[in-house]
């Protein structure tokens, strides 16, 4: 006979919940607002994320945003229902989607590109397939790594 445990164990996994998914994405302000509204925005998103248990690490410059998520499957999933009914004004288009053992990010890590010309030189030579910086003419490949290569100095080492 089953313990009731076991019982509960198995209902908490019916629905994902111990699976870990990353999902990546890019967007553009489709909106041409101003960088407060954007910025209001991913404060509101932070926090929510934060609540959910969800990690993240976003780049951003005026025009456009990278964005790699991390959480339960149920709670991904959500959020991807919240983006593409939410937030169509960012005009999301989904890179990769894809299980994972570990987190790699540790809470919810923003990078502002700016204009200067080392954030410009390293983003055009090493990752953008334009003479612009556009994740829309990059491939998933180059989307990921960009990601990675931003925020490796602050990666956090999972646990095991």
């Amino acid at each position: 006979m089953q313990t009731n445990t076991c019982h509960t164990s198995e209902k908490h996994k019916r629905n994902g919940e111990h699976i870990l998914i990353s999902l990546t994405y890019i967007g553009k302000n489709s909106e041409k607002n101003n960088g407060v509204e954007l910025t209001r925005i991913l404060e509101q998103w932070r926090r929510n994320n934060e609540q959910s248990d969800i990690t993240s690490a976003l780049v951003i410059n005026d025009d456009y945003l990278l964005q790699s998520i991390e959480g339960s499957r149920p709670v991904i999933n959500e959020v991807l229902a919240k983006l593409i009914n939410e937030y169509s004004h960012l005009l999301p288009h989904i890179v990769e989607v894809k299980e994972i053992e570990a987190r790699k990010w540790d809470g919810f890590l923003i990078k502002y590109l700016t204009s200067s010309a080392e954030d410009e030189e390293y983003a055009l030579k090493s990752f953008s397939a334009g003479a612009d910086f556009n994740p829309y003419l990059m491939k998933s490949t180059q989307i990921t790594s960009f990601i990675e290569a931003i925020f490796e100095d602050t990666e956090s080492r999972a646990c095991p």
